[in-house]
C-alpha cells in the first residue's frame, strides 16, 4: 500500500528548499523530526479540504477497514466525537423538536462538551442494578435499549442517535450487532466511540469492528492501539450516512486546529502500510502472548485477570482486579511501577495494562516477572473489600430519582466556581466531576450534586468540584 503522505514530505526534507513558511523551526531542532514537520505548502493538501495525498491516504484507510469513508483527524477521538455528532445532528429530520441523544452513561466527558458546543440534551442508559459496579462500564442490553427508545417516542421525542462507548476502559464490549439492529428498527442512527478498538477489524477470526457489526458512525483512536502518534484519530462512517464529503469535512474542522500536525497525519498514513502488511500477524502473536500470561495468572491466583475471551470482553486488554491480591488499584500499579512497568489505568479496584503488537517478547516477560512475584508476595492477603458497587448503584438511584436536569450548555457556559465537593452537595454541576483517566464523568453538568457523589470523590481523588455559581 503506498504511502502518499509519507513520501511528499520525505521528499521535500532531502530536498533541502529554503523554508519561508511556517513553522518557525525551519526543519532544525533538538527533536530531530522537525525536518518532517511542515504545514500546507503547495502539494501539501489541506484536510479539510482535502483533494490530494490526504484524500489518497484516507481512502487508503477506508479500504483497510471497510468503511464507506474514513477521515483523518490529528486531535483524537475528542474532534471526531464531536463532528459525528454534529452530522447526526444535520441527518435529524426538519422540524423536530429539541434535539436529544440516547447515550450509555460510561461516556467519555469529550461528550458533553459536544453537548454543550452543539446544544442538545442527553437522556441517560443506565447499568441494570446487578450490572452496577465500574464508573466505566455501562452494560446495555437490546431489549433495555428499545424500552428506552420506545418512551422517549412515547414523550413525542425521537432521539437524534445512540451514543454508546464501546470498548470501555476495562475490556467490556457492548452487543454492536444487537443494538444496531434496535436502533436501525426505530429508525435511529448508531454512534459508537470506538476509541480503544481500533485494532477490532484486524482479527484473524474476523472484524469485530464497530462499522462491520452495523454502526452508522464510530471514531478511532488510532495512537491507543496502532502504531501512530498520540492525537491520531478516525472518523468512519458506514454506508448508511448519505452527508457529502464537504460536510463531514466541514464538521471536523468546526473542532479543529487550522494548523493540524503533519507528523501525525504522516504516522497514520504509515500504519496504512503496517496494517496492510504483517500487522495481523503481529496482532496474534500479540494475543497469544497475553493469553499465555493470563492462564499463568489463574494458575497463580484465579480470578485476578477478567477474562480475554466471550463476546462482552475485547482480547487485547488485561484488566487485573487488584482486589484478589488485597490491593487498591492504584497500590498494584505502584508496586509494578517499582519493577519498570507502568500501567494504562488504575482505580481504587482494577488496573488496567495495554499491550499492542509493538509489545516485545521482552515486555512480556517483565510483566509476568513481576506480577508472579507480587502474587508470590501477597499470598496471604485477604481479598480487599471494595464497595464500589453499592456506591455506584446508590449514585445512579439518586440521580435517576432528579427531576430532568438543566441544559448542559447552561451549566457549562454560565459563570461557575470551584468549590471542596462536600460543598458541592445540593449545587449544579458545571463542568463534568472527572478524574482524566478515565475522564468518565460521576455526575455530569445541570445534575444537581447528591450526597451519594462523595464516596466516589473520594475514591476517585477528586477533591474540588466546578459548581454553577449562586
Amino acid at each position: 500500500m503506498d504511502t502518499p503522505i509519507v513520501d511528499f514530505v520525505r521528499r521535500y526534507a532531502q530536498q533541502r528548499t529554503t523554508r519561508m513558511h511556517m513553522p518557525g523551526h525551519k526543519g532544525c531542532g533538538p527533536l530531530g523530526c522537525e525536518a518532517l514537520d511542515i504545514t500546507e505548502i503547495a502539494g501539501a493538501d489541506e484536510l479539510y479540504e482535502a483533494e490530494g495525498i490526504i484524500a489518497r491516504s484516507e481512502a487508503n484507510a477506508a479500504q483497510l477497514f471497510g468503511t464507506a469513508r474514513t477521515y483523518y483527524s490529528t486531535e483524537g477521538s475528542s474532534q471526531c466525537i464531536r463532528a459525528m455528532l454534529h452530522l447526526a445532528l444535520q441527518m435529524q429530520p426538519a422540524g423536530a423538536s429539541r434535539p436529544v441523544l440516547l447515550a450509555a452513561r460510561n461516556a467519555h466527558k469529550a461528550l458533553l462538551y459536544a453537548a454543550a458546543l452543539l446544544d442538545f440534551d442527553i437522556r441517560w442508559l443506565w447499568p441494570a442494578p446487578d450490572a452496577a459496579g465500574a464508573l466505566c462500564t455501562c452494560p446495555v442490553e437490546p431489549e433495555a435499549l428499545a424500552c428506552a427508545l420506545d418512551g422517549l417516542t412515547a414523550e413525542g421525542r425521537t432521539p437524534f442517535g445512540v451514543y454508546l462507548t464501546s470498548p470501555d476502559y476495562l475490556g467490556f464490549v457492548q452487543d454492536i450487532a444487537g443494538l444496531a439492529a434496535v436502533c436501525h428498527a426505530h429508525g435511529v442512527p448508531l454512534l459508537v466511540d470506538n476509541a480503544h478498538g481500533a485494532y477490532l477489524h484486524f482479527l484473524k477470526e474476523g472484524s469485530r469492528h464497530p462499522i462491520q457489526l452495523g454502526a452508522d458512525l464510530c471514531c478511532d483512536s488510532a495512537h491507543k492501539t496502532l502504531p501512530v502518534l498520540t492525537g491520531g484519530a478516525y472518523l468512519h462512517l458506514g454506508p448508511s450516512v448519505q452527508a457529502d464529503e464537504a460536510a463531514v469535512r466541514n464538521a471536523l474542522a468546526l473542532f479543529g486546529s487550522t494548523s493540524p500536525s503533519y507528523l501525525i497525519l504522516q504516522s497514520l498514513d504509515a500504519a496504512n502500510a503496517r496494517l496492510a502488511g504483517d500487522f495481523r500477524e503481529k496482532l496474534a502473536l500479540c494475543r497469544w502472548r497475553l493469553g499465555m500470561l493470563c492462564r499463568e495468572l489463574d494458575a497463580f491466583r484465579p480470578g485476578l485477570a477478567l477474562p480475554l475471551t466471550g463476546a462482552h470482553r475485547e482480547p487485547l486488554k488485561l484488566t487485573l482486579d487488584a482486589a484478589v491480591l488485597g490491593l487498591s488499584g492504584q497500590q498494584l500499579a505502584q508496586a509494578l511501577r517499582e519493577q519498570g512497568v507502568e500501567c494504562e489505568y488504575a482505580d481504587p479496584r482494577y488496573l488496567v495494562l495495554m499491550p499492542s503488537p509493538e509489545s516485545s517478547a521482552e515486555d512480556f516477560a517483565r510483566l509476568q516477572k513481576a506480577l508472579h512475584a507480587l502474587c508470590v508476595e501477597t499470598s496471604s492477603a485477604a481479598p480487599a473489600s471494595d464497595g464500589d458497587a453499592a456506591a455506584f448503584a446508590a449514585l445512579a438511584e439518586a440521580l435517576q430519582a432528579q427531576p430532568r436536569p438543566a441544559a448542559i450548555r447552561e451549566a457549562v457556559l454560565v459563570p461557575q466556581e470551584m468549590v471542596p465537593a462536600a460543598e458541592a452537595v445540593g449545587r449544579i454541576c458545571a463542568a463534568p466531576a472527572v478524574s482524566c483517566p478515565p475522564a468518565v464523568p460521576i455526575v455530569v453538568s445541570g445534575e444537581v450534586i447528591p450526597a451519594q457523589a462523595l464516596p466516589l470523590f473520594a475514591r476517585y481523588g477528586i477533591g474540588r468540584v466546578a459548581v454553577v455559581k449562586d
